[in-house]
């Protein structure tokens, strides 16, 4: 059965589904850097590609300092120093610079973020929700009740893992933020605004913050993903459109996309500092680290993006973040002694490659501490393109599936999940991109009623308080007589659903 994912986030193409292109470029070449003399080094080479490197220090500040200026002799600028994890991001045309800061005492790794240079590229769209019709619009709120939003008789996934009820007891609470660390959120929708924490908001694209007014949104032409992220998370109830999971929250937007819908190392760095350094409860990741699928611990490159990016997460768990991530599309057993990658690096030219999931990881998802969620439809069925593996996925929760799958019930139409879009919109989506913020939803409800918990104790309650749920019969979600995946573990704990899928009217009561 064959799935087609998105490139870099986890929405998911379906059957009349969604566009994917990718970008291409060049890998980096040139002469390697001049001998030193007399202990110090010869002008750098600065003939090659611009790229993005993080390099990642040993010891305090005062390393980071002296790092610093071996960065500038190997023809490095230092763009931001995240002193605090011992990160630097550094551009450099040097084509030997990898190479050279490596050698550099107090440096644990340094490694290129990309293999596509650092220049202009063409708008790519990596994602188009199926936009709801007038027709549509008008029969969801001739079924709503006076407690619900015109358009939630048509949220399938509000039931499913009893936000409906949830929301009888509490709709969350104001001083708990959730980011969406994604494309950006537009934060003049009308079902955002109210719920919107800007404070907390930022454009983390460069490697470093900006906080310029609206620099957090999506432009013209780029991906709704964040803005539709953002409305199954905290979309207001009150009484216009669709209503999110922890409607009473706040939600802020982190940009970590690219204008063509790269999620870079650096961007993703300080997405993750940025959120623990401004108060963020919960950050929501449904995507994975460009341009590497699976970064391979091994590779000089690929090691150092795993262990900034792994940096930044744990410093954001230190500050009580807990961090939520999406398990991915490609419907692979993430437990499988091997796995073929196809599609990196996706920036320039991908090639075929066997790899170790215990060796390589998909970041930030398959990171220690980090809750990775795989998707469900809407018959409870783990989705036909989720990922999955025993020991790899932490919870569940609805991330929609194809109709022909999986249909829901009436007076749902759509087996995909419906939110917000930009520009005042509404849309379905699907893909583990939809289920992952179900669950940082859930994990904002949590934190709303133990707002002293830890974020182990509030990991601990999401799995603890998760509906256990059963591999069930043989996994042929097309019924062609094909088994299409194989569930492995027991109720309590498997490959499909991990703990159980999400129970956000267990996370409000005291």
């Amino acid at each position: 059965m064959a799935h087609l994912g998105s490139r870099r986030t986890r929405a998911m193409a379906l059957p009349v589904g969604l566009a994917l292109t990718v970008s291409l470029g060049f890998l980096p070449t040139g002469a390697a850097t001049a001998s030193p003399v007399h202990g110090r080094p010869a002008a750098a080479a600065t003939d090659g590609p611009k790229l993005s490197y993080v390099v990642n220090t040993r010891g305090g500040q005062g390393t980071v300092k002296q790092v610093r200026k071996a960065v500038e002799q190997a023809g490095g600028t230092v763009v931001i120093a995240y002193d605090r994890i011992g990160v630097l991001v550094v551009h450099s045309q040097n084509p030997d610079f990898a190479q050279s800061i490596r050698r550099v005492k107090g440096v644990d790794s340094a490694g290129a973020t990309r293999t596509n240079p650092i220049v202009p590229q063409a708008t790519t769209d990596i994602g188009l929700p199926q936009p709801l019709t007038a027709q549509q619009e008008r029969s969801a709120a001739a079924r709503a009740t006076a407690d619900q939003d015109p358009m939630e008789p048509l949220q399938w996934d509000m039931p499913a893992i009893k936000a409906d009820k949830a929301h009888q007891k509490s709709l969350g609470s104001r001083k708990v933020t959730v980011a969406v660390i994604d494309t950006g959120v537009d934060d003049t929708h009308p079902d955002l605004a109210a719920n919107f924490d800007r404070g907390a908001s930022a454009n983390c694209v460069s490697g470093a913050p900006d906080t310029t007014l609206g620099s957090w949104r999506p432009n013209s032409g780029e991906s709704p993903h964040g803005t539709h992220v953002a409305g199954t998370i905290a979309a207001a109830k009150n009484g216009i459109g669709v209503t999110g999971v922890a409607p009473g929250v706040k939600v802020a937007g982190i940009k970590v996309a690219n204008p063509d819908g790269f999620f870079y190392t650096e961007s993703v760095v300080c997405g993750f500092v940025w959120a623990a350094d401004h108060g963020v409860d919960v950050t929501n990741n449904s995507y994975y680290t460009d341009p590497w699928l699976f970064n391979c611990k091994d590779d000089p490159d690929q090691g150092a993006l795993v262990e900034a990016v792994a940096r930044a997460t744990r410093y954001a768990e230190g500050k009580g973040t807990v961090n939520v991530a999406a398990a991915g599309n490609s419907a692979q057993d993430l437990a499988a002694r091997t796995i073929t990658d196809s599609s990196s690096p996706n920036d320039t030219n991908p090639v075929t490659r066997t790899i170790d999931p215990k060796k390589c990881f998909d970041i930030p998802t398959m990171l220690p501490g980090v809750v990775t969620v795989s998707a469900t439809g809407a018959k409870g069925l783990k989705a036909s393109y989720s990922n999955y593996g025993n020991g790899v996925i932490d919870v569940a929760a609805p991330g929609g599936d194809s109709t022909v799958y999986q249909t829901p019930a009436p007076p749902a139409t759509n087996g995909r999940i419906l939110s917000t879009l930009p520009g005042g919109e509404y849309g379905y989506m699907a893909g583990t991109s939809m289920a992952s913020p179900h669950v940082a939803g859930v994990v904002a409800l949590i934190k709303s009623t133990h707002p002293h918990a830890s974020a182990a104790a509030v990991k601990a309650l999401l799995t603890a308080e998760a509906d256990a749920t059963a591999c069930g019969a043989p996994y042929d979600i097309n019924g062609d007589g094909t088994i299409d995946a194989v569930c492995e573990g027991g109720k309590n704990r498997n490959g499909f659903y991990g703990a159980g899928v999400v129970d956000a009217l267990d996370a409000v009561r005291r």
